[in-house]
């Protein structure tokens, strides 16, 4: 299936490897790359294609109903964001910028959903001109930008959960019309001359509990309800936000989901739900590797630095609250056995390159004895990581470079090392 990438807008004229069916297809293409280049620029990422298609077809196997819009503020690689578009997925943009970024790729605009409820009006503008022509709102301020920058925009009503699903990151702080707030915002739109088309809400990002589905999709059937009840126009568009996370979790979430759709919206003729997925397509799909720059020894204490940390790549740590892991490959130190299997390993601790103290990636984890120039690699590397990252203290430390591979979807399952 590596043909259907190779021509792909944000993937031609790159090189697409395909990865070995074994279980170290993924380690072994990392240490070629190594190996053939001394000086290897690092910090690096691989974007594994063949993990973004058997996610396209795991969503569309659980939750056929839904079309998904990447998020692509969770990772904007062009690269990533193509392949989506060829497998079928439209894009939830929050800014200009990230609509270019779509846009440049070929991508129609009416695949976008300018999905951020308070927006800059020249971004509205913008929006007008190249023909994206959906948004959401949650305030009558927002109503009056868009009456006054784009008055033939579709609109989507961001309402607030009514229950706390616990993920990662909440975004009912600062998202989302209150029960009370909707007549009067559905006024004031009808008032201005725009048309409210649907519903949209955000459970939070994450691993939330996805019992929050039920209760955030009745709510939404409520404002369908009192648009019908003002004589409004009947909505059509059930936007069921984002925060995925793939694997079981996933799989739980889409029968909540499936299962809360059709008992509230059963019989709701014309309906069309989407969904908008980020860190389900990007996490996984990316591998950050990573070069150690230094080290100290005291008593049975390995202190590492490495090329990138908590100001780069590795600020999910902070910003998205990840549980990070790392797998030694000691190219340098042990090219017999550059894995380290059956090595000692010593309690390790691993900073960033940056002076702040706060740039500390990991804590008293046990790795093998490593020398400057070896590598730590860190798996499941691409929600919220390059698209986060600062030059805080002159260390441009985000993944600079990204290579494209390709494994097969059902042997990708297997661990990376």
């Amino acid at each position: 299936m590596l043909f259907r990438f190779v021509a792909l807008e944000g993937v031609k004229g790159k090189r697409v490897t395909a990865l070995s069916r074994e279980e170290n297809g993924l380690t072994d293409f990392i240490q070629t790359l190594i190996a053939d280049k001394a000086d290897m620029d690092s910090p690096f990422s691989i974007l594994d294609l063949g993990v973004v298609m058997g996610l396209m077809d795991n969503w569309a196997t659980n939750l056929p109903s839904v079309q998904p819009f990447y998020a692509v503020k969770c990772n904007p690689n062009l690269s990533l964001i193509g392949a989506l578009a060829a497998l079928g997925s439209n894009f939830d943009c929050a800014s200009r910028a990230e609509i270019e970024s779509v846009l440049s790729l070929g991508v129609s605009p009416d695949r976008i959903i300018f999905a951020n409820p308070c927006k800059p009006e020249s971004h509205i503008r913008y929006a007008a001109a190249v023909g994206v022509n959906v948004t959401t709102f949650d305030s009558k301020d927002e109503v009056e930008k868009i009456r006054k920058c784009h008055p033939t925009c579709e609109l989507l009503l961001r309402i607030k959960p009514p229950q706390d699903s616990g993920a990662r990151s909440s975004l009912g702080l600062k998202y989302g019309a209150l029960p009370e707030e909707v007549p009067e915002l559905l006024k004031a739109a009808h008032a201005a001359g725009l048309s409210v088309t649907g519903v949209s809400f955000h459970i939070g990002s994450g691993g939330g509990d996805a019992n929050a589905y039920h209760g955030a999709i009745s709510a939404a059937k409520s404002v369908f309800d009192a648009a019908s009840q003002l004589g409004l126009p009947r909505m059509l568009v059930l936007d069921i936000g984002g925060g995925f996370t793939s694997g079981g979790l996933f799989d739980a979430a889409a029968l909540k989901i499936n299962a809360a759709i059709e008992t509230c919206f059963g019989n709701e003729e014309g309906l069309v739900v989407i969904g908008e997925p980020g860190r389900y397509f990007a996490e996984t799909a990316f591998t950050l590797a990573t070069k150690v720059i230094g080290k100290r020894v005291r008593g049975e204490m390995r202190e590492y630095w490495i090329d990138d940390g908590i100001y780069g790549t590795l600020n999910n740590i902070v910003f998205d609250y990840a549980t990070v892991t790392c797998t030694p490959l000691a190219c340098a130190s042990k090219p017999e056995n550059p894995r380290c299997r059956d090595s000692k390993t010593f309690p390790s601790t691993v900073f960033g390159p940056t002076c702040d103290s706060i740039d500390t990636v990991l804590r008293d984890y046990q790795l093998p004895e490593l020398q400057v120039n070896d590598w730590l690699v860190f798996p499941n590397m691409g929600a919220y990581t390059t698209s986060s990252g600062t030059n805080f203290n002159g260390f441009t430390s985000s993944a600079k470079s990204t290579f494209l591979a390709y494994s097969s979807p059902i042997t990708r399952e297997h661990a990376m090392f």
